[in-house]
């Protein structure tokens, strides 16, 4: 056959009509079907991707949800319930099988959980993300800043995501991101100033991208950006944000919006009856606009829900029911060493009433214990003919007394 004649095995095209023509054993291929042929090898090695990652993950029903989290989470009702549904909206949504005659588009449900100091934020996150088989990742708002100035850059919580997903991009893709102190990133105040509010609105204005949807170029290893660093791209549309902030003094902000239709002696008998239950029960978004959050941010965290202050039959049922409360981890470490841990029921009331002493919710729970069990956990070990250790509010007292802790007043 003449060069003349040499036509593409594929398509036909001589060889006059294509750019580059590559010849084989047997035949031709032309620049035009090895570009086809390219993104057709493409579209399917991403197809067969996308389908692995939603195999790996394990999306139960909201009901079935709030079961797997109440067996480690006690109480928080409203708070799971609508975590459990949010999260399961929103990898039905990724998992979706969109048509091309299908127009309509399901947005994220990124959540904000407003709750006090140790009320189960984190853990609720956390819980729910070990259940999902996804990769989740909790990053600090405290620390973060506008770009250019001294501090992290929004994009260093997908680092962090990025890590926990070791490296690999698509199951990044499909993660949650728990951002804690939320509300320190507050507006400082609402008048105008010479300095940038780099901390606070700055920040903000930083994560708007990153919640609704974008291409992040993302430094591998965290930290700040460099001109000459290899970055990542991640695309953050199929990530849920979930966000959780303390908001101190929010419920002065709520109490003045619910009370101040009540006038008169009824006044004073609601306002009496409203001090003693949870103010954020109440919470709206606009109470966070006027907390010090944006609109635009506000807007982006469609799902708003609230965690109740611990009481004392949640503290006690928080030491003793759940699959990893923290008697049973007590217990385990003293079985390491062939010792019978046990606590009497008055010695856990004492452990609940200076916890809400101290107002550190859970985590004063562990402090406490740490405080009574600290001799034990010291001597212990070294003396091999304790083989049983029962802890009584006697003891409790006596070893609480010697503390640190035991000079904390809370006000």
């Amino acid at each position: 056959m003449s060069e003349k004649n040499i036509s593409c095995s594929f398509c036909g095209r001589r060889k006059k009509d294509v750019n580059v023509l590559i010849a084989g054993i047997n035949g031709h291929i032309c620049d035009n079907c090895i570009s086809q042929a390219n993104s057709i090898v493409n579209d399917e090695i991403f197809s067969e991707n996308e389908k692995s990652q939603d195999s790996n993950i394990q999306l139960a029903k909201p009901m079935e949800l709030k079961k797997g989290l109440d067996s480690f989470i006690i109480g928080q009702e409203e708070a799971k319930r609508s975590m459990c549904v949010a999260v399961y909206n929103h990898y039905k949504r990724i998992t979706q099988k969109v048509s091309a005659e299908d127009d309509i588009e399901i947005e994220k449900s990124n959540l904000i959980l407003v709750g006090k100091t140790g009320t189960g934020k984190t853990l609720l996150a956390k819980t729910i993300a070990k259940m999902l088989n996804v990769p989740f990742c909790i990053a600090d708002a405290t620390v973060l800043t506008e770009a250019g100035y001294v501090g992290e850059d929004v994009e260093s919580i997908l680092s962090r995501l990025l890590q926990a997903a070791d490296y690999d991009v698509a199951a990044a893709e499909r993660g949650i991101v728990f951002i804690d102190e939320i509300d320190k990133v507050a507006r400082k105040s609402d008048n105008p100033s010479i300095t940038r509010d780099v901390s606070g609105e700055g920040v903000q204005q930083a994560m708007l991208k990153l919640l609704e949807g974008s291409v992040a170029n993302v430094p591998p290893q965290g930290g700040r950006k460099h001109p000459e660093q290899k970055m990542i791209q991640i695309n953050t549309k199929n990530i849920l944000f979930v966000c959780g902030g303390a908001f101190d003094g929010i419920e002065n902000i709520i109490a003045r919006r619910v009370r101040t239709a009540s006038v008169g002696y009824a006044a004073s008998k609601e306002k009496n009856e409203k001090k003693d239950e949870n103010l954020l029960q109440y919470i709206t978004p606009s109470d966070l606009k006027d907390f010090g959050l944006i609109p635009e941010l506000i807007g982006r965290f469609p799902v708003l829900t609230f965690l109740n202050p611990l009481d004392k039959p949640a503290l006690q049922r928080i030491l003793t029911e759940p699959k990893n409360a923290l008697i049973k981890q007590y217990v385990k470490l003293f079985e390491m060493d062939d010792v019978k841990l046990s606590f009497e029921k008055e010695a856990l009331e004492f452990i609940v009433d200076k916890a809400i002493e101290t107002k550190l919710g859970a985590r004063g729970l562990r402090s406490i214990c740490e405080a009574i069990l600290n001799t034990a956990m010291f001597e212990i070990p070294s003396n091999n003919d304790t083989k049983e250790l029962s802890i009584t509010r006697a003891y409790c007292e006596k070893e609480f007394s010697q503390s640190k802790l035991n000079a904390l007043k809370v006000a």
